[in-house]
């Protein structure tokens, strides 16, 4: 019998899990699991959850809505809720729904349409004007991303006809069509950058790019699916979606009106055959109550509508035999087995090579070669194998050996404490490492060398101008413009690019060095945080902890790169080139903090750890890592380091709540101003302070339309 504290654990175990999915999923737009597994995930702890009140947790995934807001544009509260759908995979539970609804509703109907694959926005419109558009972000509010939306050729500007409200909300989905998805990525290989994984991710990451010029060139859509407003035209869902039409909108024409399950499943057949053939990504089909009034009586749970239910469609398989496998080496040492397998038709295309992932995935599937597999394409560029078929095995199959040596340079292989991957260590001398690290240096996000991709790089390489990263600067027009493939004009470009880059900020200098898990968003926080390549190098692991987003595993990676004599030197050479390897110094706003010394500790409610330590530093204050005897207080929010927490106690540190450190620095300027004010002879007017902002908890206000 399982224990109580079995169930306990099984319930955070979960939570911690879909908590980091969640964050994968629609922080950072790059999910790990399918979201079959996801879902799985998600049901089993709410079955745990319903059956074991007593671990209730109001910070548990299974009542939340993810979170998609970035730091990146400017957060805009819904004025109608944007709630998120229950998912389902069961044709019984589907009917288990209409059931429900027929019971507690007479004479429902269900409006049936299209699960795009996309992102979600919300468009207002006031007299007929494109106002707002927002992303879904956390239900509550999203990122205004209007200027980036103006630029979809879908989405009208202006309204036709003259029959719309004055100010009401419409939502919907942006989604990259397959060719346009087809054509970015083919840019991206010619330039020597990662493939994009799937349209959503395509679609989400081109809707938070910060120039809309670069948006207008990405070919994204936008398909609407319902209205939001206190005065709506019509008392239906298909009346008012009929209407929008009408005045521009691009409403699907897959809509179906149902009156019983039977005709919910003649569509969901139809669509789960048809949409092969479709321009676009879908992944299911949303099932609606189309009458206002009946939506209204059945209401909400915390987290989802309970008139409105998504039908996920399952991946698509195939059956193939596994012919061989190839090992490949990544920029880090990561090696990654790749299928190689007889061309089959799956999902529009043909497929001869799909991911194992690791040594541990095929030892748990027992794939060995010649297997008969099933290959399934759930989104992803490359697709992967999810079982075997043991019928067909040939009695002769033995089971598959994975590597000992890394297959370009034979170095041992090696496989680190708590990684699934096995790594080649020689990172100075395998060549794919090499080129790899080089190409990720050049890339956009990093410095930004336009001219050079991965062929040239190789032709670099190849010819002997450049070893790593640092020779990049070495180079000369000259020298280029003799190779294949070049010229004197490509030449010059490239060497303007390259001293273009000099100028590049800190933080994409720190990403551009390729640290093992130093991510674009992780090397932000770090040059935030430090200021300088010094301070990170010379930082312990403890101290790069402090820094916002990097945990153990990070720091420890940060550490090993730092003490490597090549790594050092390659830096040293960066710097005498001229790249920037220091923060651009923040305007100080006054001398409020003159020579205090702070400490960030915890987690905080309106502020970020690096905002408050920018805040510090306007001020003319100065953070520490660390508390020591020459603090001056410390600003705490919530799980403050216990061992912080100790010592500023032992030294009688000071220590303040968000709440006071904004108001101490309210306190300070007025004390200031009425310092440096000239006296007179009426008494000085108290100053007001602003009132502290309260959040509301209350459940989502019931208007016409949807509030997801």
């Amino acid at each position: 019998m399982v224990s109580h504290e079995q169930i306990k654990s099984e319930i955070e175990q979960l939570r911690q899990r879909l908590n980091y999915h969640n964050h994968k999923y629609y922080v950072e737009n790059s999910p790990e699991i399918s979201d079959f597994d996801f879902d799985a995930m998600m049901r089993r702890l709410q079955d745990l959850e319903a059956e074991h009140p007593e671990f209730y947790d109001s910070t548990s995934p299974s009542v939340r809505v993810g979170s998609d807001i970035t730091s990146e544009f400017e957060s805009v509260r819904h004025r109608y809720p944007m709630l998120s759908l229950s998912n389902t995979y069961s044709l019984d539970e589907l009917r288990e729904f209409v059931a429900r609804v027929e019971k507690e509703v007479q004479g429902a109907e269900f409006v049936c349409e299209l699960k795009f694959d996309g992102t979600a926005i919300s468009l207002t419109y006031e007299h007929g004007r494109l106002l707002r558009a927002v992303t879904r972000g956390d239900g509550e509010q999203g990122d205004d991303v209007t200027a980036n939306v103006r630029t979809i050729r879908s989405v009208p500007l202006r309204l036709s006809g003259d029959d719309y409200p004055d100010y009401f909300e419409i939502r919907g989905e942006i989604f990259m069509p397959y060719a346009s998805f087809d054509r970015l990525n083919a840019e991206r290989e010619a330039a020597g950058e990662a493939l994009l994984a799937n349209p959503r991710n395509a679609a989400a990451g081109t809707l938070k790019q910060q120039q809309s010029s670069v948006v207008a060139k990405r070919g994204l859509d936008c398909t609407l699916y319902q209205m939001a407003g206190d005065a709506l035209p019509y008392k239906s869902h298909w009346e008012n979606l009929t209407l929008a039409r009408k005045w521009g909108f691009k409403v699907s024409d897959a809509m179906r009106i149902c009156r019983t399950f039977d005709e919910v499943a003649e569509y969901i057949a139809y669509w789960d055959t048809a949409r092969k053939s479709l321009p676009f990504p879908t992944d299911g089909v949303v099932i609606k109550v189309n009458e206002f009034a009946q939506r209204r009586l059945l209401g909400f749970t915390a987290k989802s509508p309970r008139w409105a239910v998504a039908y996920k469609f399952k991946a698509e398989q195939a059956l193939t035999r596994l012919e061989s496998v190839d090992f490949q080496v990544g920029r880090t040492g990561a090696i990654t087995p790749v299928a190689n397998l007889s061309p089959v038709l799956l999902a529009g295309t043909t497929v001869r090579r799909a991911t194992l992932h690791n040594a541990e995935q095929i030892a748990a599937l027992d794939i060995r070669i010649g297997d008969m597999v099933y290959v399934e394409k759930g989104g992803e560029i490359i697709p992967k194998i999810t079982e075997v078929e043991l019928s067909e095995r040939q009695p002769d199959s033995e089971p598959f050996k994975y590597i000992e040596c890394c297959p370009e340079c034979g170095t041992p292989l090696v496989r680190y404490e708590g990684e699934a991957k096995h790594y080649c260590p020689n990172a100075a001398s395998c060549r794919p490492q090499i080129l790899g690290r080089i190409i990720h240096f050049i890339r956009r996000k990093a410095l930004n060398i336009d001219g050079l991709g991965a062929e040239t790089v190789e032709l670099l390489f190849e010819s002997g101008l450049i070893a790593n990263i640092a020779d990049l600067y070495d180079l000369k027009a000259v020298d280029l413009a003799t190779l294949p493939r070049l010229g004197e004009k490509s030449a010059d470009n490239i060497i303007s690019s390259i001293v273009a880059s000099r100028s590049v900020p800190f933080h994409r200098v720190l990403f551009g060095l390729g640290i093992r898990f130093v991510g674009e968003t992780t090397a932000k926080y770090l040059a935030s945080h430090f200021r300088t390549i010094d301070a990170v190098m010379s930082a312990s692991r403890e101290e790069l902890m402090e820094s916002e987003e990097v945990g153990d595993k990070i720091a420890d990676a940060i550490v090993e790169y730092f003490a490597s004599e090549e790594n050092l030197a390659i830096v040293e050479r960066l710097r005498r080139a001229g790249l920037q390897f220091e923060a651009e110094q923040k305007e100080q706003h006054s001398s409020l903090l003159e020579g205090k010394n702070v400490v960030i500790s915890g987690k905080f409610l309106d502020h970020t750890r690096d905002e408050l330590k920018e805040m510090i530093e306007a001020h003319g204050g100065r953070n520490q890592s660390g508390v020591s005897a020459n603090t001056d207080f410390i600003v705490a929010g919530e799980n403050m380091g216990p061992a912080k927490l100790q010592k500023a106690q032992k030294l009688g540190v000071k220590i303040l709540s968000e709440q006071e450190f904004v108001a101490l620095l309210g306190n300070i300027a007025e004390d200031e101003a009425l310092e440096h004010k000239e006296p007179t002879a009426t008494k000085s007017e108290e100053v007001p302070t602003e009132p502290e902002e309260v959040k509301a908890t209350k459940e989502p206000s019931v208007v016409q339309g949807s509030l997801f």
